[in-house]
């Protein structure tokens, strides 16, 4: 079966017909959250005309059309903006619609997505470079290792271990999952400093009740729409074992915004800095807005 869509020929023709003068030289379609922040950051964000379903920081970046999301992206949305560069992270869309986009002549860029420091500083500068502004993608990472330095301040590192935290992933009652240190929110909460009581789980795996009372997790850290997913707090205590856990009795939460919580990318540091704060609050729920 050929993998090029009857409508690409279509596609291509007008994607080879020339722009009108008024049109902007570079047109930019971004793939992934991490990456579309980026490109905001380093003054790209005018001539970003499209980006994923993921891409919802900043807020001027959701307004742009979405191209859908990483598994449901075609190569013949993506060329009807007739775009003159398609970034993103490795894996951004299947395979064969990179070869479409490769067989179009559109230049394309994949950055790294490894959710680490280092991983960011990588992504930035792969970022910077193909927008031909290494300067101002130095000065970003300083900015970064800014927000960084200040998990080193004695100020904000407590005396005692921080609490250990059970990340879940809900939307809704029926898709329940738990993520372990090698997911991007598991390394921000490494980064944090606190200890994830699913250490045996590398990424994100469906929760079921025993995994959860074996954690024994002393704080519940959970997405904002996860939480409002499944009602609140009563119907996160209400899912299969939360309310055995040391965690579900003492009713302690930790709700923090999707992004800063779940895209490990230039605003780490800061979502770091912050959820260290909220994990040393004591009871209750605590929630960590995005800044």
């Amino acid at each position: 079966m050929s993998l090029v869509s009857p409508v690409l020929p279509l596609v291509l023709s007008l994607l080879l017909t020339p722009l009108p003068a008024s049109q902007p030289v570079e047109r930019i379609v971004s793939l992934g959250a991490g990456v579309t922040e980026i490109l905001f950051a380093l003054g790209a964000g005018p001539r970003v005309v499209a980006r994923d379903g993921t891409s919802l920081h900043p807020e001027a970046a959701s307004h742009l059309p979405s191209v859908g999301y990483r598994n449901g992206i075609g190569a013949e949305g993506i060329l009807t903006l007739r775009p003159s560069l398609v970034i993103g992270e490795e894996g951004m869309a299947p395979d064969h619609v990179i070869q479409q986009l490769q067989a179009a002549g559109i230049r394309l860029v994949q950055v790294p997505g490894e959710p680490s420091v280092e991983g960011v500083r990588q992504q930035v500068r792969a970022i910077a470079a193909a927008l031909e502004v290494p300067e101002a993608g130095e000065t970003l990472i300083r900015e970064m290792d800014a927000d960084l330095a200040r998990l080193q301040d004695p100020a904000s590192r407590p005396g005692a271990p921080t609490p250990s935290a059970l990340i879940l992933y809900l939307r809704g009652n029926q898709a329940t999952f738990v993520c372990g240190p090698e997911s991007e929110p598991g390394s921000l909460l490494t980064l944090a400093g606190g200890t994830n009581a699913a250490r045996d789980i590398r990424n994100c795996t469906a929760m079921t009740a025993e995994s959860v009372v074996l954690a024994r997790p002393e704080v519940l850290l959970v997405y904002t729409r996860g939480m409002a997913s499944v009602g609140g707090l009563e119907g996160l205590l209400a899912l299969p074992g939360v309310a055995q856990t040391p965690a579900g009795r003492a009713r302690r939460v930790v709700v923090m915004d999707d992004l800063y919580l779940g895209s490990f990318g230039i605003r780490s540091g800061r979502a770091a800095v912050d959820l260290r704060r909220a994990l040393l609050e004591g009871t209750g729920v605590v929630e960590v807005e995005a800044r």
